[in-house]
């Protein structure tokens, strides 16, 4: 359901493609390794079909995350989708 992100590794900025079967609630979140939420890029009702989505490699809080692997977690329409991120200063 994920599609690849480009750039990919990035900095400042990645777009994030990604496909949903059906109309569903998409939850589009970013965490780091250790498995802890940095931020929701989406959480709302979407019509099926394929969509894009920036993410600035900022956290919640508006501040620069540093150099690293994010993981992106996609839920819709039952279904869990994951993909590794690279952010680079």
């Amino acid at each position: 359901m994920i599609g690849s992100n480009y750039p990919n590794p990035f900095n400042p900025s990645t777009t994030i493609a990604f496909s949903i079967p059906q109309d569903s609630l998409v939850k589009l979140s970013v965490f780091n390794l250790r498995g802890q939420k940095i931020i929701d890029l989406l959480d709302e009702d979407m019509l099926r079909g394929h969509h894009k989505i920036v993410w600035d490699g900022k956290d919640k809080n508006k501040r620069r995350l540093s150099s690293g692997i994010y993981l992106l977690k996609l839920e819709a329409a039952g279904n869990i989708s994951t993909q590794k991120v690279m952010l680079m200063k």
